[in-house]
């Protein structure tokens, strides 16, 4: 029956996950959009955190965790997120949902399992304009706006080295297309101007793991975790055209298109530099857990050659999660909610881009349930998220979000077991 459900939520979703656009944020101008977290609900309802492993749930973010695996377990995940858009007179709110994830690991004996799926890994979804007063006291306006972004399908490999002690490495197909529009129109003015960019991108990177999860006094477990998620290499194919509309019905007059080819920018490259984890937590096995995580980017290195931004400068990211999760009683036999996990976090974060010299932040506070499915292995796992991104300071927006998160944990030892034909 899940073998079933798994296929037919493949062939609905395999379409729709490459065409969503998940962000309205005037942020994901800058780079290749706004990085979207490559995790699982369970994993953002604790801060982010991605230090704790077990047997049912799959790890996204360290590939070494898929060597623990017990079950073979489907998993997917969806999110809806509002925000409110404050600063520069700008009041305004928008409404974004998306399908975070769609990923399968399994077992392939002991210590040793793999995994693969589907996720999004940037966004772009911004739409603003600014007016200046020109020539004759005309007003000007310039509007800006883009859409698109890039997927990531992954394959990732984890194997036991010995006790407690394992490692493992994802190979990252990074895909997708980003346009980019910019109109100018003046005002008494029959004819405006536009510019219009579209790219074409693709990559690999690869994130290598390691976790050591030492057993103390047999009931505890001390989780540590370290990832290293490799420079991404993408090669981006350009198309760029330009000319003029009728401000009166919108229709284009003219349209040229720019040879790239000439000025060397027709196949440009994208730099994501290198992103290091560093994880550390505690727990009582079935229990509770606590943990932290520390996140460093290089991001000072970013480089796209087509499109600089005058008003933009990067720095070194880095992040800071902390969170874990309470069980009352994994294994009671009466009282559903003595076998719910209740999850809950915090991460701040330095995005390493200053706008304007202004640096951009998010804050944001998780917390969330995973209910049980009857007497299985398999859960429902739903997540809030509350936070603030961005700042009013220098005429910037400021973000502040809510988002909830539902995500489905499936778990079937019937996948891949032989059968038998009398």
């Amino acid at each position: 029956m899940i073998k079933n459900f798994v296929i037919a939520i493949l062939c609905l979703t395999s379409v729709s996950i490459y065409a969503q656009n998940s962000t309205s944020s005037p942020y994901s101008y800058f780079g290749i959009g706004d990085l979207k977290f490559a995790g699982t609900v369970e994993n953002q309802m604790m801060g982010g955190i991605s230090v704790y492993a077990d047997s049912i749930h799959l790890n996204l973010r360290n590939p070494a965790a898929y060597s623990g695996l017990g079950l073979t377990t489907y998993t997917a995940g969806i999110s809806r997120k509002e925000t409110s858009f404050r600063g520069n007179g700008v009041r305004e709110n928008a409404s974004n949902a998306t399908l975070d994830y769609l990923s399968l690991g399994w077992s392939l004996g002991k210590g040793f399992g793999m995994g693969f799926g589907i996720m999004p890994y940037s966004s772009v979804g911004y739409r603003f304009k600014a007016t200046s007063t020109g020539a004759n006291d005309a007003e000007v306006t310039n509007s800006y706006s883009g859409e698109g972004g890039l997927n990531r399908a992954y394959l990732s490999i984890g194997y036991e080295l010995f006790k407690n002690f394992s490692l493992g490495i994802t190979s990252n197909y990074n895909f997708g297309k980003q346009s980019a529009q910019s109109f100018q129109n003046i005002e008494n003015v029959q004819l405006g101007s536009f510019s219009k960019v579209s790219s074409r991108i693709e990559g690999f990177d690869f994130n290598f793991g390691a976790t050591y999860a030492p057993r103390i006094k047999e009931k505890y477990t001390l989780f540590t975790s370290v990832s290293v998620n490799t420079q991404a290499n993408l090669v981006s194919e350009n198309e760029k055209t330009f000319g003029s509309y009728s401000t009166a019905n919108g229709m284009d007059v003219e349209v040229r298109t720019v040879d790239l080819e000439a000025q060397g920018l027709a196949r440009t490259g994208v730099q994501i530099p290198t992103t290091t984890n560093i994880g550390l937590g505690f727990g009582k096995d079935m229990n509770w857990f606590l943990g932290a995580e520390y996140s460093f980017q290089q991001l000072s290195s970013f480089e796209n050659e087509l499109s600089p931004s005058s008003n933009l400068e990067y720095q070194d990211a880095q992040a800071i999660r902390v969170g874990g999760y309470y069980i009352p009683n994994y294994s009671a036999f009466s009282g559903y909610f003595n076998r719910v996990v209740y999850r809950a976090g915090a991460k701040i974060s330095k995005s390493g881009m200053l706008v304007d010299n202004k640096e951009i932040n998010d804050f944001g506070i998780t917390f969330g349930l995973g209910l049980p499915l009857g007497r299985t292995f398999s859960n429902i796992n739903l997540g809030f998220e509350l936070g603030k991104r961005g700042t009013q300071a220098g005429d910037l927006i400021e973000e502040n979000y809510f988002k909830v998160n539902l995500g489905l944990s499936l778990s079937d030892t019937e996948w891949f077991k032989k059968r038998k034909i009398n």
